[in-house]
């Protein structure tokens, strides 16, 4: 029997060999996973495969496209669902439009979002709705930045078609109840659309067991890929539900190989979520994910999460402890690996009105320790590269900050 010892060596090996493959961190501290990722040396090596192709046209479009099927089956895999649920995207934005307007909706028709709490990639959609003469009924926060579930389910009527929100909110950092709203929205044959770029990668999810019936990310984040590229997952149940707005021929069911052949006028759609996927893919960040989610599968979402939480506790607990009031839970269903300090909205994007967030921010600058302020926030995220040392010298930078100021 392994014992529960050898196991924790066994996994911290691991990590350790997985942090070891990204070069940024041999110069610094890296801790905004939330705002983008740092390349490790496989994606990069993947990346200039690609690269090398073109130079020496050594590869066709069918060769490339090898790339994306295999990132679409092994994202598929990292969420627990068939592959046959995702379609190649090109970020959130891409997927949340897509579902948006796929969705028959009639004048008078809602969809329930909380813009205060939401990016606003995941706001704009939703006016544009507004605009066709659907309802957009927007749900205030809670005083501490997390959604008010309750009032988001009882903004729910007959009227309503779907229902917006962030696994992970981008600030503060709260984790949202899926379950809670997602067994509501199941209740009222409700679509619920999820912004999963903050927790894809890093949280673990079981698409097949969650009550998320659509799940937009990027591949920049949590998933280590490159920008422009991404997924979009559709729950089985609603596939055929949804007509896509914007029609290529990746999105129609095909009877040749020949990327320029003509198929039928009257044309069949993809019986899967490929429907969604519209002309050429970002062969890059095909290349990119492919490799990326190797390594993510490779570690394991269950254990990753379970570190990354461990560290976010470690982080919340010593800054607090130093007199900067944290705004997210150190446990608890709603932490998340997002960590944040400093009452919320006291400033913006990239400032702040508070002194000792500023001073600090300007100390963490000057240590080579990456975060971001966000909503007037210091913002912090951590993923399976970060280790204790991490957490420990930002605690000290913070530490000898606070002192100074």
């Amino acid at each position: 029997m392994t014992s529960a010892a050898t196991v924790q060596r066994r996994d911290r090996g691991r990590f350790e060999s997985f942090r070891a493959g990204f070069p940024a961190l041999r110069q610094q501290t890296y801790l905004s996973v939330c705002d983008k990722t740092i390349l490790h040396d496989e994606v990069r090596k993947s990346v200039e495969v690609f690269l090398d192709h073109l130079a020496l046209a050594s590869a066709n479009r069918v060769d490339h496209e090898v790339k994306v099927a295999g990132a679409r089956e092994k994202f598929a895999r990292l969420m627990n669902v068939d592959a046959s649920t995702i379609a190649a995207t090109r970020n959130v934005s891409d997927g949340i439009n897509a579902v948006a307007w796929a969705m028959p909706m009639d004048d008078g028709d809602n969809v329930v979002v909380s813009r205060d709490a939401e990016h606003p990639n995941n706001v704009y959609p939703w006016l544009r709705l507004g605009r066709r003469g659907n309802e957009v009924r927007t749900v205030a926060p809670q005083p501490d930045g997390a959604l008010d579930i309750d009032a988001m389910i009882e903004a729910i009527d007959t009227r309503t078609r779907m229902v917006s929100c962030a696994t992970v909110t981008f600030a503060p950092g709260h984790r949202t109840d899926i379950e809670r709203l997602g067994a509501a929205c199941r209740a009222r044959d409700v679509f619920l659309l999820v912004d999963g770029v903050q927790s894809a990668g890093i949280l673990a999810h079981d698409l097949a067991a969650e009550p998320i019936d659509g799940l937009a990310t990027s591949t920049s984040k949590g998933l280590l890929g490159l920008y422009g590229f991404g997924f979009l997952y559709i729950a089985p149940h609603w596939i055929e539900r949804l007509e896509p707005a914007y029609l290529s021929r990746p999105a129609v069911r095909m009877q040749t190989d020949d990327h320029s052949a003509m198929g039928a006028l009257d044309y069949t759609l993809q019986p899967d979520s490929r429907r969604f996927e519209v002309g050429s893919y970002n062969l890059a960040g095909a290349y990119a994910a492919d490799a990326a989610l190797d390594l993510l599968l490779d570690l394991g979402t269950r254990v990753i999460e379970d570190r990354v939480l461990a560290l976010a506790r470690a982080l919340n607990e010593g800054v607090t402890a130093l007199g900067l009031a944290s705004a997210v839970p150190s446990a608890g269903p709603s932490q998340s690996h997002v960590v944040t300090f400093g009452a919320l909205d006291a400033g913006g994007h990239g400032v702040s009105t508070d002194p000792r967030i500023v001073a600090v921010s300007a100390a963490l600058t000057e240590a080579r320790v990456a975060h971001t302020i966000r909503r007037g926030q210091l913002r912090f995220a951590m993923h399976a590269f970060n280790n204790g040392d991490d957490i420990d010298r930002t605690v000290a930078c913070v530490a000898e900050a606070m002192t100074s100021s």
